[in-house]
């Protein structure tokens, strides 16, 4: 068994009373992010939630902000564009664009409450190339539902 990809990322704690974002467990995929203060999500509602912390993901990397799964669970709440896209040359807080699901039931995000997880994925940028038509594919157009049968 190969030992997982680490890489170095500069973190900057502007709470220093919220623990830094961890792995929970040996061959976790994402880093715990932790709400900076209280909100409470009415049903239905989003709320940019601050964790309290800022990095600095390397140039070549992404952070994906994802939601988590025992809070998507057990109370709805999800990462309302998740995931969430932190680039490289970010500096500031993370900020976890939380949604309440559910449809009759409040939940309150507590401060140091685990909210989201930050994983570190490698990219690779596009060199767009304009082309007058482009090369044809088995699918082709087809669109939305279109891998399905009827």
């Amino acid at each position: 068994m190969r030992e997982p990809a680490t890489v170095s990322v500069a973190l900057q704690l502007l709470d220093t009373d919220l623990p830094a974002p961890a792995y929970a467990r040996p061959g976790d995929a994402g880093a715990d992010l932790r709400a900076r203060h209280d909100v409470t999500l009415a049903p239905g509602e989003r709320a940019l939630v601050d964790t309290g912390v800022a990095v600095a993901i390397p140039e070549g990397y992404v952070g994906l902000v994802h939601p988590r799964s025992g809070l998507a669970a057990k109370h709805g709440i999800t990462v309302l564009n998740a995931p969430g896209t932190v680039d490289s040359g970010y500096r500031g807080e993370l900020k976890v664009c939380l949604l309440n699901t559910d449809r009759s039931t409040a939940y309150t995000v507590r401060r140091g409450e685990r909210i989201a997880q930050l994983l570190l994925q490698e990219v690779a940028t596009a060199r767009f190339e304009t082309v007058a038509q482009l090369p044809s594919s088995e699918r082709g157009e087809r669109g939305f539902g279109s891998s399905g049968t009827h």
